[in-house]
Parts: structure tokens; sequence; C-alpha cells
């Protein structure tokens, strides 16, 4: 399942352009266990083949837990995309979702 445009970034990483998203409305465990994390969607924006799935280790906002908001920028996006690429993700070739966490800030696979 592809990512749709509406709400969606853009970015060039590497002469390759993808796009990210992060959800709009929170799920359930997001916002009331103290523990929800913002996650992102990446792939391609051309033919998009196989979607990243990343787990951040940042709070979600809307979680009643939250006490300081970390925002996700361009630069982690390019960051994280040139990571996941590194451990194995193939933007380029049709498969299931790529998912993957941040951890103490580094990326690790699931």
């Amino acid at each position: 399942m592809s990512i749709t445009k509406k709400g969606s970034r853009e970015i060039v990483v590497d002469d390759l352009n993808y796009k990210w998203l992060i959800r709009r409305k929170e799920t359930y465990l997001q916002t009331d266990y103290g523990i929800g994390k913002i996650h992102v969607a990446i792939e391609l924006d051309q033919k998009p083949n196989r979607t990243l799935i990343i787990y951040t280790d940042r709070p979600h906002p809307h979680d009643i837990g939250t006490d300081k908001i970390t925002p996700i920028t361009p630069v982690d996006i390019k960051n994280w995309i040139r990571s996941a690429l590194a451990i194995g993700w193939q933007s380029n070739i049709s498969g299931p979702q790529f998912h993957v966490r941040i951890k103490e800030g580094k990326m690790i696979s699931n």
C-alpha cells in the first residue's frame, strides 16, 4: 500500500525523490499509555515499491506522558533514509514493508 499524496512531504536524498508521512491522527496506543512514539512512513515518490516504516524514539505529542516535544525534521528523514538503505532497505524493489526502529538515536532492523 502506498503513501497518499495528501499530507505527505517530499524530500530528495542522493538524487532520488522520496515522500514521507507522519500519520495525522494518533492511534490509541500512541496516546493512552505514556509510551506513545511517532511513526514515519517513507517511499520512493515515482515508483513506490517498498515502504519504509520507522518506529522512532520520539514521544508522540498527544501522548499523556509527553513533557517535551522533539520534532522530526527533514534532516532526520534524510539520515534515516540513508541508514535504512545501509541496513538493507531496497526502495526500488517490490516487497513487504521494511520495518525499523530508532533506539538511542541508532536505527535497528526489526
